[in-house]
């Protein structure tokens, strides 16, 4: 452990390369650590918002399962845990049954698919990656992130956007541009941007046109209310540790609750953090120029335990972010020193509970902005790994084989059982995804090197028919 902490320091002519091991002067690697914290911001909080849990234990999380990550990573993977959004589905789900889950039971399902994503990272270390892809090809591992994304369609349209259509509309629009035409890094913050510029229209709307008029997410009846209301953030001390309670009543450190039906409706998730793991990791390890193959699965593992860790007290899944992966590429300064530098940050952030109020206060109507976007996103993923790995459907194994598990995990459609136990949406189309794909699919053979998430992995080649 002494030599854990020890980083070489080196002093790299411009555009020269920092490895993971080495560090600048600390003054530097103070600045990249801040760099990180703004990279990962404003995903790292929308996503507790929108599924109910607390921004501030999600922001001091991150910061300490970034450092448990790194260390069981043994310093040679670069990357921040952020929020994942892989179970933003699931728990819209788990809210919306009937009867209702609350946010002790959506802590406890996503500590159950951590705890099942740490195991998957155990056989991967000791089995291989290989094994991964032969049970979730490009094809299946498409069409489940696909299923999760679009799955939230409903949610955005029945509970975010009729708060504030106009800001909602406003928001989108501004963060459709800033993704996409603003210069590099500021691309690379576009939700975080939209947040502060949804914001900021809200508070000039309640100037101009006064209070609206809108159903919230805590009644059925419209009720008129201001778009921003900083009434907590007054109140609120600067320092302290996160307390008080979520909108359904749970404290917001909490203990889980645990219920096989809600469990089965987040197991989904843990696919697309594999391929998220699988992918970020061969990404560092282009950009590193290291082999870094032997720890796939310390990656996936050590996700899967930061999971389970922040959701054992009320916080949210983690994942490791494409958006710091991004700063490293623009800065080429892969130092593991910055990362603990940018989880130091988070978790002073989160022991500020004014800061937390701030982001609870979001208004609907921005949440509505940005998650129109945001869900979309992650359903097109799904399609952008079927492009990249060029899945072929002229085949009736993927055409077929994938068809009624996507329809299934997007329509909602449900498998009762019992009258206490029922599959439906995302659980059920990744099932049958899985069960369909493999039953039709007569085997494979030989390998080729395919994409996740951007990134090239050893795939076997799936049999054509």
């Amino acid at each position: 452990m002494s030599t854990m902490f020890k980083w070489d320091v080196v002093h790299p002519a411009p555009g020269e390369p920092v490895g993971p091991r080495q560090r600048l002067s600390w003054g530097r690697t103070a600045g990249l650590g801040a760099q990180h914290v703004v990279a990962m911001f404003g995903a790292t909080f929308v996503f507790p918002l929108v599924m109910g849990l607390d921004p501030n234990l999600a922001i001091m999380f991150s910061g300490i399962c970034t450092i448990l990550f790194l260390l069981i990573c043994n310093n040679r993977v670069p990357s921040y845990l952020g929020t994942s959004a892989s179970f933003v589905a699931s728990v819209a789900a788990i809210r919306t049954s009937n009867p209702a889950g609350d946010s002790a039971d959506v802590t406890g399902a996503i500590m159950v698919a951590g705890i099942v994503l740490l195991l998957v990272g155990v056989l991967v270390h000791f089995a291989g990656a290989g094994l991964i892809h032969k049970i979730l090809p490009p094809a299946v591992t498409g069409a489940v992130v696909m299923l999760i994304g679009f799955n939230l369609a409903p949610v955005v349209a029945q509970i975010y956007w009729p708060q504030d259509q106009w800001v909602a509309l406003l928001t989108a629009t501004f963060m459709v541009c800033a993704a996409v035409l603003f210069p590099g890094f500021w691309s690379r913050i576009a939700v975080f941007l939209a947040l502060i510029f949804g914001y900021l229209v809200s508070w000039l709307f309640d100037g101009i046109f006064g209070q609206i008029t809108s159903v919230l997410p805590t009644g059925p009846d419209a009720v008129s209310h201001d778009r921003v209301s900083w009434a907590g953030v007054k109140a609120a001390d600067w320092i302290g540790f996160p307390s008080g309670t979520l909108s359904d009543g749970v404290s917001v450190v909490h203990g889980p609750s645990f219920s096989l039906t809600f469990i089965l409706l987040v197991l989904p998730g843990v696919i697309a953090l594999i391929a998220e793991n699988t992918g970020h990791v061969k990404a560092v390890a282009e950009m590193t120029g290291e082999d870094l193959d032997p720890y796939v699965g310390r990656a996936i593992g050590a996700d899967g335990l930061a999971t389970a860790l922040a959701s054992a007290f009320g916080g949210s899944p983690t994942t490791t972010y494409a958006e710091n992966i991004g700063v490293m590429g623009a800065t080429k300064v892969y130092s593991t020193a910055a990362y603990y530098v940018a989880a130091a940050v988070a978790i002073l952030l989160g022991l500020c509970p004014k800061f937390g109020q701030i982001v609870s206060a979001t208004p609907g109507g921005v949440l509505g902005g940005i998650t129109v976007v945001l869900y979309g996103m992650i359903g097109l993923v799904g399609a952008k790994i079927w492009v990249e790995n060029r899945v072929d459907f002229g085949n009736p194994v993927n055409l077929v084989g994938l068809a009624a598990g996507i329809i299934a995990g997007i329509g909602g459609v449900t498998l009762k059982f019992t009258d206490n136990f029922s599959l439906s949406g995302i659980a059920l189309g990744t099932i049958l995804v899985i069960l369909y794909f493999h039953l039709v699919n007569r085997g494979t053979h030989g390998t080729n090197v395919i994409t996740v998430g951007d990134h090239p992995v050893h795939q076997p080649t799936e049999h054509k028919h």
